[in-house]
Formats: structure tokens, C-alpha cells, sequence
């Protein structure tokens, strides 16, 4: 029989139309088998108790983090699925102990708070029993160094006493104009006040605590309310040989009124703490490998570390588990990729994204090679924002692999390209300044900030795991997709943005180098 080219054309066409039914017959078996174990077969919840509730909040330094670790690595294994800790630096160790604060005069009350991260302990372990007194006003520094011997044996209040703990929205929900007009004035008013306050001192808050700390006081108490019913953020202390704590909106507002009024209030404060040492810091990996193009790669991402006054649930426990739960239905419905599936769950993130740029440092050959990476840290909500990054051809790939997702996932998510490359706030930054497809997969808040957000209010309860679950969904078909892609993503960046304070072209975020010794300078 002869064979003409209008007969090759023709089996080639039909080949190729053989071909695409059966990827989309094999899209379809597998959004709907990934939609089906999401929804009917979720290992969140249990996910989200071994990690939140057992191993707890993932200070980095902190043996915790390093448990942490351990479980997430053990727990790949379980699943199948090759797994590590990698090095990449060293940190301070630190973990921590027991807080307990009470006023013991003129009343008797056990207050609410704990102690910053990296706060020493009381001296010897034993309870501080000493006044509390405010930071006072002074005309200018040199009328600070002469207070300062004040300070001697005492608990030093260093922070605004709020005029209300409730949130604006109840005053807005609540109150007269006029009473609201008048609230947001006095609130605007106490605020710069505080803030003359401190300046006169002539000290930044590292220093003021440092001076404080040097003339003798027995330790600082702070309040760092998030401007929501009973939340504070919880960071690091200064302090390098007192406590420093921080007491509830409402309890701080208690002392400082006390010691405002002289009726000498007395506190009982222990904050018991341990110095490890140097300790090494870890990223976590697991890895499902690629059959036709291993050395190309689609990544996962969502930090490990959090801060400790909390588990840490929502920032980001959340995202840790979604990206395992993703990669565990992927190794069941998605066991031989074409390219290879990464995640990462980074350290050090809440100090500057330092896992991830340590990452990004140590592995060209993967950066190089990224297909893509979808990063998600903000909160338990549902995805409803996906940018292209700054990517100039992001529009010709993003939408393609969205296309795959169910439409009551994927009619709730607004589309932006070029987008934004990010310089910071998240892991997918230390990408993206390489000039990687760093995608950052934008939730809903669920009042994140106020309450969730770096506080003491940031556990279990908080999750909404059916929003989770959606994002499951999301994250495994939008690997799917991208691993199946016969096209490699382009990295060209678009032009950048004119800024109106400069009439110029806005700079593509530079890399910045990973902190390998964090807490030890």
C-alpha cells in the first residue's frame, strides 16, 4: 500500500487527537479521584492534632522544631514517599518553660501572658516578687539616665496602656457618631503620646530594653495587643538577663493603671527558660521522583516554623499540612510523575525567610530546573488570589493548568498577570529574586491579621479544615498539571512598573543571603 504524505499528515493529526482524549480522560480520572479522597478520606484533622496539639508551636532553635521534623519526615515515610532533614545552618537553641504571673498587691489576680521567645529565665529559676512601675515621661534623655537608677528591682512597664481592648469594629458597630468620632481622636491621641514618650528617651525599643535591663531592673513587662478581642503578638525579647513578658491587653491595662494611680502593684512573675547552646537548623524534604524528566521540577512550599506563644495553626500549620496532605494523595493517584514533586517546609521563616534562602543558595541545579512552586502561608482560607509573579509569560501556562481544577474551586480565585514579583513576606520571595516561578496561592483572612497572626490565639479551633480541604484540591491538580505540561514554563520577567515616587521602572526583588547563625552575633 502506498503511503502518501497526505496519509501520514492525517495519522499524525489522528495520533495526536488520540492523544489529547487520552490526557483529558486521564485529567478527568484524576481530578475526581484527588476531589473524592480530599473530601472522604482528609487525614487534616489528624495531621493537625499530631503537629499543633503534640509537637506543638516550631520556634527554630527550639527542640520542637526538631521533633517537628522528625514526625513530618517519619509520617512521609509512612506514605511511601522519600523524605529528609537537610542542615543549612546553626541557631540559637532556646526552649521554653513555665510562665506564671500573678499580682500579689493590692489584690490578689493570676494574670494573663507569657514570656517573649528567647527571654531569659528568672535568676536561679526562683519567682521575681518586686513592683511594677511605668516608664515614665521625661523632657529628654539625659532626664532618662537620671531616672534610670529608679529601675533597680523592679518590673518595668514599657508599653502603651490601651484606652479600650475592644476592637474598632465594636465601637463602629456600637457607639454614636459622635461617641466613635470621639473614641478614634482620644485612640489617635494616646497613641502619639505614647510614642513622644518613648522617643524622648532617646533609645530604640532593643536599646531601651538593653538600658533598663543594665541599671538593674528585675525584669520588662510589655503588651503587644493585635486589636482584637483578648489577642497580643508574641515576638522576641531584648533582654539578654531579665524576663521579659507580656501581659493580655486587659491585664496590662490593670498594672499599669495601678502603678499610674501609686497603688504600688506587686507581682509575682516566674519564666523559666533553657539556653541550649548552638543547635543546627533543618529544612524538611520529601520528594516523589519523575519518570520522563527528573531533573525538572514542581515544587510545594509552606514554612514549618512558627512562634511560640501559640501551636502556631494558622501560620503555618495550615499550609504545612495542606502540602502534605497534597503529596499524600499524589503519591496515591499521581505515584509516577513526569517531572519530579518537591515540597519544602522551610525553617526560619519568621526571621526572614531564611530556610528558603538558604534553599535557594544551596540548590541551583533545582532552581534552575523549576517547572514552578506554589507557596501557601496566609492563613486557613481559601485560595481566591494567584498572580503571575512579574512572569511575562505566566498568562500562558497559569490559566491552562487552572483550567483542570473543579469550578467551585476555581470560579473563586481572581487571576492577575503579569502580577507582582514579591520581595518578601513569604517563602515563594526567596524564588522568585532568583528569577524562579515562585506562585504565591493568596487565601481569604478569616481576621488573620488581628487574630491569628503571630499571637496567642493562633491554635487548633482557629482552622476552618473544609477551606483546607479546598486548597488540597487546588495544590495537587495544579502539580498535576504543571508536571504534565509538555511545555517548560518560561522565566522571562516582565517590565516592571513605573513608581510614582521615582517616575521609574520599579527593580526585580535581588536575592538576599540566608542568616546560618541566627540569635548568635
Amino acid at each position: 500500500m502506498k503511503i502518501t504524505q497526505k496519509s501520514l499528515l492525517l495519522l499524525f493529526i489522528a495520533a495526536l487527537l488520540s492523544s489529547s482524549l487520552t490526557f483529558a480522560q486521564t485529567k478527568d480520572a484524576f481530578v475526581a479521584s484527588v476531589t473524592k479522597e480530599a473530601n472522604e478520606n482528609s487525614q487534616l484533622e489528624k495531621l493537625a492534632h499530631e503537629l499543633l496539639d503534640v509537637v506543638g508551636p516550631r520556634l527554630v532553635g527550639t527542640p520542637q522544631m526538631k521533633q517537628a521534623g522528625d514526625w513530618a519526615v517519619k509520617k512521609y515515610g509512612d506514605w511511601g514517599i522519600s523524605a529528609k532533614t537537610e542542615k543549612w545552618g546553626e541557631w540559637r537553641g532556646w526552649e521554653r518553660g513555665i510562665t506564671h504571673i500573678d499580682l500579689i498587691s493590692p489584690r490578689l489576680r493570676t494574670l494573663e501572658g507569657t514570656q517573649l521567645a528567647w527571654s531569659p529565665s528568672t535568676v536561679k529559676g526562683k519567682p521575681i516578687n518586686a513592683e511594677a512601675i511605668v516608664l515614665p515621661l521625661v523632657t529628654d534623655s539625659m532626664a532618662f539616665v537620671k531616672w534610670l537608677p529608679n529601675v533597680k528591682g523592679k518590673l518595668v512597664l514599657i508599653s502603651q496602656a490601651q484606652i479600650s481592648g475592644r476592637p474598632d469594629k465594636n465601637y463602629e458597630d456600637f457607639s454614636t457618631k459622635d461617641g466613635l468620632a470621639k473614641f478614634k481622636k482620644e485612640k489617635e491621641d494616646a497613641a502619639k503620646a505614647w510614642r513622644d514618650r518613648l522617643a524622648k528617651t532617646g533609645l530604640n525599643a532593643k536599646n531601651l530594653a538593653l538600658a533598663i535591663e543594665k541599671a538593674g531592673a528585675a525584669g520588662i513587662i510589655i503588651n503587644n495587643w493585635s486589636a482584637g478581642w483578648g489577642v497580643d503578638k508574641v515576638f522576641s525579647a531584648n533582654t539578654t538577663k531579665i524576663p521579659t513578658v507580656d501581659l493580655s491587653v486587659e491585664d496590662y491595662g490593670l498594672v499599669y493603671r495601678l502603678a499610674e494611680y501609686g497603688n504600688k502593684p506587686m507581682l509575682r512573675i516566674e519564666s523559666e527558660s533553657k539556653e541550649l547552646g548552638v543547635v543546627p537548623t533543618f529544612n524538611t524534604l520529601a520528594e516523589i521522583k519523575g519518570t520522563e524528566k527528573p531533573n525538572e521540577y514542581v515544587m510545594l512550599s509552606a514554612h514549618f516554623d512558627s512562634w511560640d506563644a501559640s501551636s502556631g495553626a494558622t501560620d503555618n500549620g495550615t499550609g504545612t499540612i495542606m502540602m502534605m496532605e497534597a503529596m499524600r494523595i499524589l503519591k496515591k493517584f499521581y505515584p509516577n510523575p513526569k517531572r519530579t514533586i518537591l515540597v519544602g517546609h522551610w525553617a526560619s521563616e519568621e526571621q526572614g525567610l531564611n530556610g528558603s534562602r538558604a534553599f535557594v543558595e544551596d540548590h541551583p541545579e533545582i532552581i534552575n530546573n523549576l517547572q514552578a512552586l506554589f507557596n501557601q502561608d496566609n492563613g486557613t482560607g481559601r485560595v481566591v488570589n494567584i498572580g503571575g509573579a512579574g512572569f511575562a509569560k505566566a498568562k500562558d501556562f497559569l490559566p491552562r493548568w487552572l483550567a483542570a481544577v473543579p469550578d467551585t474551586i476555581k470560579n473563586q480565585i481572581k487571576t492577575s498577570f503579569p502580577g507582582t514579583p514579591s520581595g518578601g513576606g513569604s517563602d515563594n520571595a526567596s524564588f522568585v529574586a532568583a528569577g524562579a516561578l515562585g506562585i504565591s496561592l493568596g487565601a481569604l483572612p478569616w481576621d488573620y491579621f488581628s487574630y491569628t497572626w503571630h499571637t496567642n490565639r493562633d491554635t487548633y479551633d482557629k482552622i476552618v479544615f473544609d477551606e483546607v480541604r479546598s486548597n488540597v484540591i487546588l495544590a495537587a491538580i495544579l502539580v498535576y498539571m504543571a508536571c504534565e505540561d509538555p511545555e517548560k514554563t518560561s522565566t522571562e520577567k516582565a517590565p516592571m512598573a513605573i513608581n510614582p515616587r521615582t517616575n521609574q521602572p520599579g527593580v526585580w526583588p535581588a536575592p538576599v543571603k540566608a542568616n546560618r547563625k541566627g540569635g548568635l552575633n
